[in-house]
């Protein structure tokens, strides 16, 4: 058969010593948008940002302080809650853990207050490495805090958001923090305080029906992903069919559901001119 006649590849050890194929594992990362094996290092400098095509991949918490907040300026509230497991699962502590090992992260997001090119703000940032960004009790709480602290030091609040939604490990705990967060930003808005919200990809679920939506300026990182639910539960649940890409932040824009689509690297020049036109100085 012309089969047995065809010599079967052989599979090459790239881990052989005597190789000289050197591909440091970890060191590549693929682009979700065009499929190009691209260098990890020129991804991040720059800016997280596809080199090839302009993808945005998603930031760590720490690389969007970086790209934010002033230099030395960032000092984390010391909030000393850790996460229950309420519906007593026995996997979720350990998902917990190994989290926290792998990401350095306490929790799916971190707030404090910094300085935007030397404006006082209170900040909170959102990762997506950590069960995709979901707000359980600690997320809603740390976020509540974050703006009660906003109200008693009368300064602005920034959210960064990316989110899959509510924590489903959490059940009706985690949905109550949509009512928590939502509450307390009333109380800022009864303050006259500034809340800036800043929509990155994908921002999902609770988070969007709730502190994300709420913001005095809406801000979107472009091509994000922003909904409630998926394209496809949608469509099931009022039987049409919806437009191409109306969960984009492009989409949005157009109809009116956020105010700016800001490039990486302009975000912190915008917020900053934001915060003065909010003092009623002129940029």
């Amino acid at each position: 058969m012309v089969v047995d006649k065809i010599k079967k590849r052989e599979t090459k050890n790239v881990n052989n010593k005597k190789s000289k194929i050197d591909i440091p594992i970890g060191k590549w990362v693929k682009c979700e948008a065009c499929k190009e094996i691209i260098y990890k290092d020129f991804v991040r400098e720059n800016l997280s940002i596809c080199p090839n095509c302009g993808h945005y991949f998603r930031m760590h918490i720490g690389k969007r302080l970086e790209l934010v907040i002033d230099e030395g300026t960032y000092k984390k509230f010391d909030l000393q809650i850790e996460t229950t497991n309420p519906l007593g699962l026995e996997d979720y502590p350990k998902k917990l853990k190994a989290l926290r090992e792998k990401t350095g992260l306490e929790e799916a997001v971190a707030c404090g207050t910094g300085k935007i090119k030397g404006e006082d703000v209170v900040i909170c940032i959102m990762d997506s490495g950590f069960l995709m960004g979901s707000m359980g009790a600690v997320v809603g709480e740390k976020i509540t805090y974050a703006i009660e602290q906003a109200i008693e030091l009368k300064l602005p609040i920034i959210i960064f958001s990316v989110s899959g939604g509510a924590r489903m490990q959490e059940g009706i705990i985690s949905l109550m923090q949509m009512a928590k967060t939502s509450a307390a930003l009333t109380k800022l808005d009864e303050a006259g305080l500034l809340y800036i919200s800043v929509l990155t990809d994908p921002t999902y679920g609770g988070v969007t029906a709730s502190f994300a939506s709420l913001g005095d300026i809406i801000l979107a990182e472009p091509g994000a992903m922003i909904g409630f639910a998926g394209q496809r539960v949608i469509e099931q649940t009022i039987g049409e069919q919806l437009p191409e890409g109306f969960q984009t932040a492009e989409f949005l824009l157009e109809h009116g559901f956020i105010d700016k689509i800001v490039e990486r690297k302009d975000l912190k020049d915008t917020i900053h001119k934001l915060l003065i036109l909010n003092k009623g100085g002129k940029t």
